[in-house]
């Protein structure tokens, strides 16, 4: 029940009434226009190469069937093959899975690794599904997607809503169709299955990396300087525990329950814990209560949003007040609210470069899975930093050269990668 979508007319796709994928064009056409992009190459990476749509009927544990919708979104492979995570959430649509894709491309680019950008999805509230339900549905999706997912096509990894845990389920559906143990076909496996160290730890670590590059910037220290972190998921979770190593001190949090603020700081320890135990952060004593959103609008020195995508807009863009913005979500600034967060001084450390560590340390995982050879935990620490604080500098000292924002720069250098690749290659077809 798998249906492959092929140079259709865009409004075949709705990828126009996208607000996500609007937002990726955007910033893509604005960096396109720092380059100078030939208008052929720019109107080829404006589509992805291919979209898969699937219908994922599982039965509950109540007996009753149901059908879910699955994506997988295949961006662009100029750079190599497709690389990017698998997303269960209500919410999910084909236009965002496309946008998350397009912006997996430019990570990749902007990071120097020889991979493209993919994206996959699944519609379904994970939190409402049993572990038997999550594994059922799982390798389900594995098996509609295997025809086009494979260690030299497009490597799947984790994301929101998903864990190392559904990896393992992935590989073992494409080990066992495929005849033979393969775990390079997933990224963010548990490390007794193939994977590897840092892996889960490494997108909020990386966050942190490159808040401490854009500190050293505008002569902040963080040692003492104030966070507040909207989402408390994979990413927010460790992105917390790397910062209050450094002297920071957590202000305000958030997650599905709703957010929590503490002036005086709020301990990590014991929201890890109580996370860990409940699933969320409800009922547990941190501070003052507010609305989740509200975080993002508690003075701070540093704001990390680490949930959803377009959190910060043009109505709330104005009320932001943080001296470093690192997007540790996907896509959680609209355009509109970027030229406000200028105008008011704030310092923003893009998703393509704040977000890379996941990416980076997926790479590793995925090289070091085809040699069967596997590197210490500071070997992966050393060169997950080596990586993003050369991307952060690269896209640093272009911003600087042509006077635009870091968001530009950074997507600049990644777009003129992929051209450089396209142009080397030429056009098949």
């Amino acid at each position: 029940m798998t249906k492959e979508l092929r140079s259709l007319p865009e409004s075949d796709l709705l990828f126009g009434e996208s607000p996500a994928l609007q937002r990726v064009i955007a910033i893509f056409d604005a960096a396109a226009r720092v380059v100078d992009l030939d208008e052929n190459i720019a109107v080829r990476l404006r589509r992805p190469d291919k979209v898969v749509i699937a219908s994922l009927p599982i039965r509950h544990d109540n007996g009753a069937v149901k059908v879910y919708t699955g994506f997988r979104v295949q961006h662009s492979h100029a750079l190599g093959p497709y690389k990017g995570g698998i997303r269960y959430h209500p919410d999910v649509d084909l236009g965002e899975v496309c946008a998350l894709a397009m912006l997996m491309t430019w990570k990749c680019a902007t990071m120097n690794l020889p991979l493209g950008g993919g994206k996959g999805g699944v519609r379904v509230d994970p939190l409402q599904l049993s572990t038997s339900e999550k594994e059922q549905l799982t390798r389900r999706y594995t098996a509609e997607m295997g025809p086009v997912i494979g260690p030299e096509k497009d490597i799947p990894a984790p994301d929101m809503g998903t864990d190392e845990y559904t990896m393992a389920w992935i590989m073992d559906t494409y080990s066992q169709r495929s005849g033979q143990f393969t775990p390079e076909v997933v990224t963010g496996k548990p490390v007794d299955t193939g994977g590897s160290v840092l892996r889960r730890e490494a997108t909020g670590r990386g966050v942190v990396y490159t808040i401490e590059e854009a500190a050293r910037e505008i002569g902040l220290s963080l040692k003492g300087a104030t966070v507040s972190i909207h989402g408390f998921g994979n990413v927010g979770t460790h992105a917390a525990h790397t910062i209050a190593q450094r002297g920071a001190k957590i202000i305000a949090i958030a997650d599905v329950s709703g957010g929590y603020v503490n002036t005086r700081g709020i301990d990590v320890d014991t929201a890890l814990s109580h996370l860990t135990r409940h699933r969320t952060l409800e009922s547990c004593a941190l501070g003052d209560r507010i609305a989740a959103d509200d975080v993002l609008t508690v003075p701070c020195d540093i704001l990390i949003p680490a949930a959803t995508g377009h959190v910060i807009t043009e109505k709330n863009a104005a009320k932001v007040r943080c001296k470093i913005l690192g997007e540790g979500a996907n896509g959680p600034t609209m355009p509109e609210a970027d030229t406000i967060l200028e105008r008011n001084g704030v310092f923003t450390v893009p998703d393509i470069v704040c977000n890379a560590g996941g990416v980076i340390v997926s790479y590793f995982e995925w090289v070091q899975g085809g040699m069967n050879f596997f590197w210490t935990e500071d070997e992966i620490d050393s060169r997950l930093q080596g990586l993003l604080r050369a991307g952060f500098q690269r896209a640093l000292a272009l911003a600087k050269e042509r006077k635009v924002t870091l968001r530009t720069a950074a997507l600049a250098n990644g777009i003129q990668r992929v051209e450089r690749a396209m142009r080397l290659r030429g056009m098949y077809g």
